[in-house]
């Protein structure tokens, strides 16, 4: 067992819970929802998806029932790795675009943000289904119990998430469907008044008792279809038939005596790990946690690593560099010497050696332990709903590349770069902590920022997750949370890091939630976890 210090220096309400049986998620409704699969006999997958379903209604500023899902799991013996992101509709290509938005000032074709033209094929309960059908040990239909019964009776919307609706009703209210589905008011629901979706329980009874199988070939499936052809876009009944999520195996890099492990491109995992593996050049314990010389090392690992991650990840098929070569130790070691320690650098991508995105996580007394996050990107994704169903669709295209000679171009039956990560971590072999942090560009640093904080200096899981962090922008500049001690942004200014002061931890900073094995052999021992105070959520666990 690590020798955590269990005290934390930082201002914070929440303290880690302690349990043989545990759900950490971003809302109590979704975490207890995964409770009560586990009180009823469940594993750890049964309680992921009665929580993932739940967190659907509870928490839709941010995930839908038409989002992606990645997952790792370990079943007692092994990792596995899932990803059911979705792809692009047949018919897109940049000319497609081309045709219906124009060129920008770039010369290359514009493409919108929100909207019908950034939806791709949904994967979340696609994933669903294949987590259960591998794993799950309770019928599929009892894991939507919960999530029926809050979508027919309501839940009291709390402080964060009306705070992102409000902000987000403004821009999606002339979406097709947004305004019917989430403005029951005309607007946003306020802190403390009560919403219910009774369209998504019709919908959830319909995937629980078709095992998913009614969204990709079912009524519901038709239902997206006829709603895409009425307002014009591309997802059709065969794009939604042809889909299928993708076992994988995860990459991984060791760090002072531990593995952390990441789902393979097309997602941003891959970024962590380059990070991680750039920052152990550096003697890191040796340098104060909170101090300025240590936060520079990072952020200018995190650069190095988005350098890359820009340029080269997309869907693998398109990808002219493998994660292999990405993460080959010369490789490393020569993005490690461009670090200057008495100065911030705007790195380049470099040219690897030729050769061969809400999150929650729950484990079991029985040693199951399951990493799952979903999103709809963009908060509430593209903002369409299709009409009676309760399903709001992600805004996932939008990662795309309108430049043809990039890895990362549009294009039909073709996966995007992709922002959400599940990540996890083990010693010699064992399970040690399943985790992630939510938010965007946010992921890969959450990563980086809490195991660092956690390995080399000792702090249990919520100090780690409590911690201020700082986030890379894409253009290199940098934002510290507003808790960042003033020496330490001072410092950093001064080796020439442009910053910003952002106190919207919602949005800029992510959220995490961790549990982390108090013995690597003994089940009994249980479990430590965590939940992010910048979100509505806990830790449960009995």
């Amino acid at each position: 067992m690590k020798e955590f210090n269990w005290s934390n220096p930082y201002p914070t309400p929440r303290v880690p819970l302690f349990a043989r049986n545990v759900v950490s998620t971003s809302h109590p409704l979704a975490a207890q929802a995964g409770l009560r699969m586990l009180l009823r006999g469940g594993n750890a997958v049964d309680a992921v998806i009665a929580a993932a379903a739940t967190i659907t209604l509870v928490e839709p500023v941010s995930c839908g029932i038409g989002g992606d899902c990645f997952a790792i799991l370990w079943d007692g013996k092994k990792l596995h790795g899932l990803n059911s992101s979705g792809v692009a509709p047949a018919a897109w290509n940049v000319e497609y675009f081309k045709r219906k938005y124009g060129v920008g000032p770039d010369g290359l074709a514009q493409r919108p943000m929100r909207g019908w033209d950034t939806v791709t094929v949904p994967g979340v309960v696609a994933g669903w289904a294949a987590l259960h059908g591998k794993f799950g040990t309770l019928p599929f239909e009892d894991l939507f119990e919960p999530a029926i019964e809050i979508a027919e009776r309501g839940y009291v919307v709390p402080p964060i998430v009306a705070g992102k609706w409000s902000r987000a009703a403004e821009e999606l209210k002339d979406q097709p469907g947004y305004a019917q589905a989430f403005m029951p008011q005309g607007r946003a629901p306020r802190i403390g008044e009560q919403f219910r979706f009774k369209d998504a329980a019709d919908t959830l009874r319909r995937i629980a008792q078709s095992h998913g199988r009614d969204f990709y070939e079912g009524v519901l499936a038709d239902k997206i279809a006829a709603f895409s052809k009425e307002c014009g876009a591309a997802m059709t009944l065969e794009d939604l038939r042809g889909y299928k999520p993708e076992w994988v195996e995860p990459i991984s890099r060791d760090y002072h005596g531990y593995t952390l492990h990441e789902i393979p491109p097309n997602g941003q995992g891959i970024a962590a790990l380059i990070a991680l593996g750039i920052a152990e050049r550096f003697d890191l314990r040796n340098l104060p946690v909170d101090s300025v010389e240590s936060q520079h090392i990072q952020i200018e690992a995190m650069k190095l690593a988005f350098a890359d991650l820009y340029r080269y990840v997309s869907d693998p098929r398109s990808m002219g560099v493998t994660p292999a070569q990405m993460l080959d130790d010369n490789y490393l070691d020569s993005r490690a010497k461009l670090i200057r320690l008495d100065r911030a650098t705007h790195f380049q991508a470099g040219r690897p050696h030729a050769g061969g995105t809400i999150y929650l996580t729950a484990a079991d007394e029985k040693g199951m332990m399951v990493s799952f996050i979903q999103s709809n990107y963009m908060g509430f994704g593209s903002g369409v709903v299709v009409p009676g169903t309760g399903i709001s669709l992600q805004n996932r295209g939008y990662g795309f590349s309108m430049d043809p000679d990039s890895p990362n171009a549009v294009e039909g039956g073709k996966r995007p770069f992709h922002t959400i990560i599940p990540g996890f971590l083990t010693r010699q072999g064992s399970p040690v902590m399943s985790f992630g942090v939510m938010g965007g560009d946010m992921q890969p640093q959450g990563h980086l920022q809490t195991v660092i904080r956690m390995i080399d200096y000792d702090q249990q899981p919520q100090a780690a997750c409590c911690a201020p962090r700082w986030k890379v922008n894409r253009d290199f500049t940098l934002d510290l949370e507003s808790t960042t001690p003033a020496p330490v942004a001072e410092g950093l200014r001064a080796l020439g890091h442009q910053l910003h002061s952002v106190d919207d931890p919602y949005m800029d900073f992510g959220a995490g939630q961790f549990i982390w094995r108090m013995s690597e052999t003994d089940n009994e021992q249980g479990y430590v976890a965590a939940s992010d105070s910048r979100r509505d959520g806990q830790a449960v666990g009995f």
